[in-house]
């Protein structure tokens, strides 16, 4: 693929690269053997003679898909003096880089087919320092690695380190190195952040070293790109890291979509009264296919006015107004039906608990385990903290149950961010527009299988200094009158609280931060041909370039995450202080699962735990998808490790977990949990983990953003007054009616402009690009490795897979599992494995459903 793929004005770089071929200077290849030596170079496999790519000129051999192009290379190779090539060198002399998506001779005499898989950029010769090769499609533990071969595969992992080159790293390097999160704040614009990682009190996973000199005002802190440079120059990533074109593609067309929808409103077309929503009509009024509402006249004018050569830059399966947002999932069923403002789906009890199964944050509730609550929160810093909810509070409501006979009999649940956040209120309260409660929410397992919410406890750090406890008030259900308004606004809360923690914990933490550490250990310490490098590889794509944006435009000091989530700017800090008690083996998800009191172990299943809430769509799916992970990473494992001495011999194997453990989660480096990896069940374990994470557990936290959190009444970010008393004007206006008490709860969320930007980038964050490799699949389905084994136990994998996926839709189907859809009529699909072909579809946009192998936005 040509650089002029991405880069239609290129013009000049296509003239001289022509120019060279015409000179005789092109794109040449040296096959290398994998069977005989060359003693006068080092005894290194055999190099043949450079060999040109024909045919650059006339490009007249069939192109394989837009963009790619195929060509001729014609070899003088003796076997019988050279050996089997395993190894080949590809040298470019034109003037741009060029993407080598792979190399395959024909009919070599004792081997047939050797294909090289490459997907890698080469770039000019002169900006290497080395030769670039690449291996075939064989699969090598160290010690059975050709001894030709060997050399080279220890000179490519030297290159990928890149210990020597401190940087700035340049678009064309190759290096993978760790560094700490210093780049997220300005100190020279007096806006600093304190540096994350390499420090006990601000523990943090390594990210990828792109060596830009330090600031001027704090030399422990990275200087950030310029939005011109951002867009000229790039985020250093390794080259092979970026997005590919048509990823890119896709994602500046989601953004500028994006940019329209957030911008226009935001200069006051969707109301009036500046920085605040009206009424739920006027919410509503920024989705397709909602009303227009009386406050909207000026945008619906500019809607007529919508120029057809925007709607062609729209990627495919865009909606139809590109000033309009689609219409949230979540609040799908309530337009249509012209359900009552009273009566919508997402306000209802049964869907706030429900969402705690399969919302977009499915991975935090936990079985109480004594009445009533207690905290963690040292006493001697923070005094009492035990929770204020009574069985006076929630008797009543246990369907004839005791307290005491609930836990025993696991009925009793709670969504417990007490401790999360209150040490931090005192200074979160202090930032503009924000009061925010700590909350605790208790709920009860009712016989049909759904939950039913008792209490909700909303505290605040004491008056009298935070050493003496929480001011704590508990609130419980009612339907009617004033205390109805009261019980919504105290979900509202609740959701705030919950919003904040997915955000900056459940998705930003537990997936793309702790992740980023094993994909830069896995390129410096495995060679390609590795096979768990092959394992892992494709959960790892897109991952370091997203992540670089995300350091540049999402979590920065005042970036959108600090601009639209109530943390402001200790979230990162915060995420700081959870992640010092991360452990990596109870990522594992029935691990999860038991810690959470949700599963109690079971070795009769073959999850080996059992479900006490056995309507779990998150978990229920989840332990299938786990299950079928983990069959592949033992079956794929056991063709190269068939005992555990082979694990212990792996030097390479040995070396990465060293360097993970001690480098890339180095800050936690001396916790007793790091396992050895001296069996091939740790490593089955290892992997099956990272997998997981990658692939599952991030597509459970990220495509439902959009569907589920697009609509803000049902997911807001931040709340902004405190709960009315009674006498205060907001009390007065909930005694008024519900199109008043409407107007408080709106007015308490998350404020117009904070909506408007984050849903819109929400909304990019939950598509899936038209390039998307989802779970059980490959870039190269039959090509990235020459292992007859390997290959039929992915295909075990898939077939699995599509069983799951039947699984899935049947239970969906089935109106005994009331926890699947819920009020809402929302099929959970956010673990469906695979949605290329639903309805005939590519799988691309908004679909709310579809694990991709990695975590790729």
């Amino acid at each position: 693929m040509r650089k002029n793929v991405l880069d239609l004005n290129d013009f000049g770089a296509t003239v001289l690269d022509d120019i060279s071929e015409f000179l005789g200077k092109g794109v040449t290849c040296q096959l290398i053997s994998s069977t005989l030596v060359d003693s006068n170079n080092g005894n290194r496999g055999m190099v043949g003679a450079e060999a040109n790519l024909e045919r650059w000129l006339t490009i007249s051999l069939p192109s394989l898909t837009t963009g790619e192009s195929k060509f001729s290379v014609t070899f003088d190779w003796e076997v019988k003096k050279l050996g089997v090539p395993g190894a080949i060198i590809v040298k470019n002399y034109h003037a741009a880089e060029f993407l080598l998506k792979t190399i395959t001779l024909d009919d070599v005499p004792g081997r047939g087919t050797v294909t090289f898989v490459a997907n890698s950029w080469v770039y000019p010769v002169d900006k290497y320092r080395y030769s670039r090769v690449f291996f075939s499609n064989d699969t090598y533990l160290p010690s059975q690695m050709p001894s030709a071969l060997k050399p080279y595969r220890d000179d490519e992992l030297r290159n990928l380190r890149g210990d020597d080159q401190q940087g700035p790293y340049q678009e064309h390097d190759r290096v993978y190195r760790y560094d700490v999160y210093n780049d997220l704040g300005e100190p020279d614009r007096g806006n600093p952040r304190p540096v994350l990682g390499g420090s006990t009190e601000h523990p943090y996973p390594r990210r990828c070293r792109t060596g830009r000199k330090p600031t001027n005002t704090d030399p422990n802190s990275e200087s950030r790109l310029s939005l011109v440079e951002q867009i000229y120059l790039g985020i250093y990533v390794p080259r092979d890291e970026r997005f590919g074109h048509l990823k890119m593609s896709d994602f500046l067309g989601y953004s500028l979509k994006a940019i329209f929808e957030a911008v226009v409103p935001a200069l006051g077309v969707v109301d009036f009264t500046p920085l605040e929503f009206d009424s739920f009509e006027d919410i509503l009024g920024l989705y397709e296919l909602g009303p227009e509402g009386p406050n909207n006249p000026v945008i619906t004018e500019i809607r007529k006015k919508i120029p057809e050569f925007f709607k062609a830059l729209l990627p495919n399966g865009s909606h139809d107004h590109p000033l309009k947002m689609p219409l949230p999932d979540i609040i799908k069923s309530d337009v249509f039906k012209k359900v009552p403002d009273d009566k919508f789906g997402w306000r209802t009890d049964e869907e706030f608990a429900r969402e705690m199964l399969a919302g977009v944050n499915p991975v935090l509730i936990s079985r109480l385990k004594e009445f009533p609550a207690k905290s963690t929160l040292d006493p001697t810093q923070f005094g009492d903290h035990t929770s204020k909810i009574t069985e006076a509070h929630i008797q009543h409501n246990l369907e004839g149950l005791t307290v005491q006979n609930a836990l025993k009999n696991n009925r009793l649940f709670i969504l417990d961010h007490h401790d999360h956040f209150m040490p931090y209120l005192g200074l979160i309260n202090k930032l503009d527009n924000n009061f925010i409660y700590a909350s605790r929410t208790l709920l009860f397992l009712k016989d049909d299988g759904t939950l039913k919410p008792l209490a909700i406890e909303l505290s605040l750090p004491h008056p009298d200094g935070q050493q003496h406890g929480a001011d704590s008030k508990v609130y419980t259900p009612a339907h009617t009158g004033v205390d109805a308004h009261i019980w919504q606004l105290a979900k509202a809360y609740a959701c705030v609280n919950d919003s904040a923690w997915h955000q900056l914990i459940s998705h930003w933490l537990n997936t793309h931060a702790v992740i980023e550490p094993f994909v830069i250990a896995t390129n410096r310490q495995l060679s390609v041909v590795h096979p768990v490098h092959k394992l892992l590889s494709p959960h790892y794509r897109d991952t370091l370039n997203i992540n670089a944006l995300a350091r540049h435009t999402l979590i920065n000091a005042g970036g959108i995450f600090e601009l639209t989530v109530f943390p402001g700017k200790y979230a990162l800090g915060m995420s700081s202080d959870v992640y010092k008690s991360w452990n990596f083996n109870e990522q594992a998800l029935p691990t999860d699962l038991v810690k959470r009191g949700v599963a109690v172990p079971d070795q009769s299943s073959p999850y080996g735990v059992r479900l006490l809430i056995k309507d779990y769509p998150y978990a229920v799916d989840g332990l299938v998808i786990w299950w079928a992970i983990e069959r592949w990473v033992k079956e794929y494992l056991h063709v190269y490790y068939p005992n555990d001495g082979e694990v212990q011999r792996d030097v390479e194997l040995q070396a990465w977990w060293k360097e993970v453990r001690e480098e890339a989660h180095g800050d936690l480096k001396d916790r007793d949990w790091w396992h050895k990896m001296d069996t091939v069940q740790d490593l089955a374990r290892t992997c099956t983990t990272i997998i997981w994470v990658a692939s599952a557990l991030h597509a459970a936290v990220n495509f439902g953003q959009y569907p589920y959190a697009g609509y803000l009444p049902n997911r807001p970010t931040v709340s902004r007054r405190p709960m009315p008393e009674p006498g205060s004007d907001d009390y007065k206006k909930l005694e008024a009616g519900q199109k008043e008490a409407d107007l408080v709860l709106i007015h308490t969320i998350t404020s117009q402009w904070q909506a408007i930007l984050g849903v819109s980038l929400i909304e990019i964050l939950s598509k899936h690009s038209s390039d998307e490799v989802y779970l059980g699949q490959r870039d190269e389905p039959e090509r990235w490795t020459s292992d007859a084994k390997a290959l039929d136990a992915f295909k075990r994998f898939g077939s699995r897979l599509l069983e799951i996926e039947k699984r899935i839709k049947t239970m969906n189907e089935d109106p005994a599992f009331k926890n699947r859809r819920g009020p809402v009529e929302m099929p959970y699909m956010l673990l469906y494995p695979n949605t290329s072909d639903v309805d005939g579809t590519k799988g691309e946009g908004l679909t709310g459903m579809g694990i991709p192998n990695s975590i790729s936005i």
